[in-house]
């Protein structure tokens, strides 16, 4: 499950605005490979939307089924805002729907008994 935990404002290229909703996953603990404490973080993911702002706003707190991952992208770079430091990732964090469970062949081998109904429209009980 994912929580929408806040929205966005975000400008297009033809100058029009539009709302992401910010996804937040479920609590993960991670190691730091520093200490070797572990800590609790959690995923966040944008996802691009057509509501309007007040829409956007009703919908904070509003769990949804899926998950955020992580997927390869080009690399690009981002700043460490408590150290100013620049780095280069090569990964993004993306919403991902559950996925629903595949429906079930039909049993191909499954023959009714075509004796068990009635051949002439009438109801008729059963002969033992």
């Amino acid at each position: 499950m994912v929580t929408i935990i806040n929205y966005k404002e975000r400008q297009k290229e033809d100058g029009t605005s539009l709302f992401v909703l910010e996804l937040q996953g479920g609590i993960e603990m991670v190691q730091s490979k520093a200490t070797g404490n572990f800590y609790a973080t959690a995923k966040k993911a944008n996802l691009p939307s057509t509501f309007d702002e007040l829409t956007c706003k009703a919908l904070i707190g509003t769990q949804m089924p899926g998950a955020i991952e992580k997927v390869e992208c080009e690399p690009y770079e981002y700043t460490i805002q408590s150290t100013g430091e620049i780095i280069t990732l090569a990964h993004r964090y993306s919403y991902v729907q559950e996925s629903k469970p595949a429906v079930q062949p039909v049993n191909e081998s499954f023959r009714p008994n075509m004796e068990a109904f009635s051949k002439n429209g009438k109801y008729e009980m059963a002969h033992a």
